[in-house]
């Protein structure tokens, strides 16, 4: 057992196994995680002593001088101590072993904001710069930064490993309600966890994968093109005009779904090498109103659109689109999802099946979309313009109903 007195700590086994005097007044001690030191962090002076329980004689003093000491914590191996300076100018690692020192410059927090493997080989120290998270890999054999990746937070609040070290969960300000889990080399592992609400338990898991391949259940929709043919054979028409509307005839065509069958390969981007910050992972997801449904779009494979059961816990839909996907959005009233890509066309699905919607108005090309609050209309937005859509209200009855 051991406590401190203003600037004295004292250790008791039922008697007084150490006595250190430290050089001002204590704001902060720890054990070692084999407790054979104590860190003192004398953060006024600014100063850390660290102490030997088993070698009385050994000491060692940290002093950083005017860039202060705002917090001290030990390393999992207990031969490193781990300072943060005043104003979060830089992380410094110290080392008991060789008295090196390795600093990462710009760290997020004080005291928050550093995680280590279960195993002590890897620590995840968060960091801020140009006004954007990141967090560096660190390496606690040789303290060498491995990799840096930027996060997609607003204030990155806390990071945490998982308890295989297989992934990195980092959470946002409680302003973002916002939890972010990355593999260790920064990318998503492009999966959808449903978690109960209680336990904060995962009860299912969803991959994306490129290949859908059988048994598979689910219903596969692929947007097409098909050509409108007219006859004008029997028109008598001049070769005039004929000639100026040579492009009457071809070159149009309707866009209607494909029903296809499995296996079914989807298109797959590789995150670009030569720009920063690619789009991964899953980019959409949203819930139905009546919850059974939840749809998500891989940011890896943007023209697919995927629609899970929770009721089944399997796979319902797949929509394949020409364009990638811009934007999404449930029915408030009924289980009836539309989304848009760019085009002049609007596409929705519901559990009986899906289907296109021309937009009449030209030029107009969808790349966002809002329901109100009643399902009778949609918001439909263009770059310069907007427009208003009625839709037709689902009948209650019907067998894809909310109710179902």
């Amino acid at each position: 057992m051991g406590f401190l007195v203003r600037s004295r700590i004292v250790f008791y086994d039922l008697q007084v196994v150490q006595l250190f005097s430290c050089l001002d007044k204590i704001s902060h001690i720890e054990w070692a995680n084999d407790s054979e030191y104590i860190l003192c962090g004398l953060y006024k002076r600014p100063m850390i002593q660290a102490w030997s329980l088993t070698q009385p004689e050994w000491t060692c003093k940290i002093d950083e001088g005017p860039a202060g000491i705002a917090y001290a914590r030990w390393s999992p191996d207990s031969r490193h101590i781990l300072t943060t300076s005043d104003f979060q100018l830089r992380l410094t690692v110290w080392s008991l072993l060789n008295t090196a020192c390795v600093h990462v410059q710009g760290p997020k927090h004080g005291s928050k904001g550093v995680s280590f493997t279960k195993d002590g080989k890897f620590a995840a120290i968060c960091t801020r710069r140009d006004c954007k998270d990141y967090v560096n890999l660190l390496s606690c054999h040789a303290w060498e930064i491995m990799g840096a990746f930027s996060v997609d937070t607003l204030d990155l609040a806390d990071i945490e490993w998982s308890p295989d070290d297989s992934a990195i969960v980092i959470w946002d300000s409680p302003l973002e309600y916002k939890v972010l889990i990355y593999s260790p080399d920064g990318s998503y592992d492009q999966m959808l966890r449903v978690l109960n609400h209680l336990t904060w338990k995962t009860f299912a898991e969803f991959m994306h994968l490129s290949t859908v391949r059988g048994p598979c259940c689910a219903a596969l929709f692929k947007e097409v093109d098909e050509p409108l043919h007219l006859n004008m054979s029997e028109l008598c028409l001049s070769d005039e005009f004929l000639q100026g509307n040579s492009d009457v005839s071809e070159g149009h065509f309707r866009v209607m779904y494909e029903v296809t069958e499995v296996p079914i390969s989807l298109p797959f981007q590789k995150p670009p090498a030569d720009k920063p910050n690619p789009k991964q992972g899953i980019g959409l997801m949203s819930w139905s109103k009546d919850s059974r449904y939840i749809y998500t779009r891989n940011d890896s494979m943007p023209t697919a659109l995927w629609i899970w059961d929770i009721h089944h816990l399997e796979l319902a839909a797949i929509l394949v689109q020409k364009d990638p996907i811009r934007a999404a959005a449930w029915d408030p009233t009924c289980t009836r999802l539309v989304l848009c890509t760019g085009s002049s066309h609007l596409y929705m699905w519901t559990p009986s099946g899906a289907c296109c919607v021309s937009n009449p108005l030209p030029q107009f090309n969808i790349t966002d979309l809002k329901w109100n609050s009643d399902g009778s209309c949609l918001l439909l937005k263009d770059k310069d313009s907007f427009c208003c859509a009625a839709v037709s209200l689902m009948p209650e009855s019907s067998e894809y109903s909310s109710d179902d």
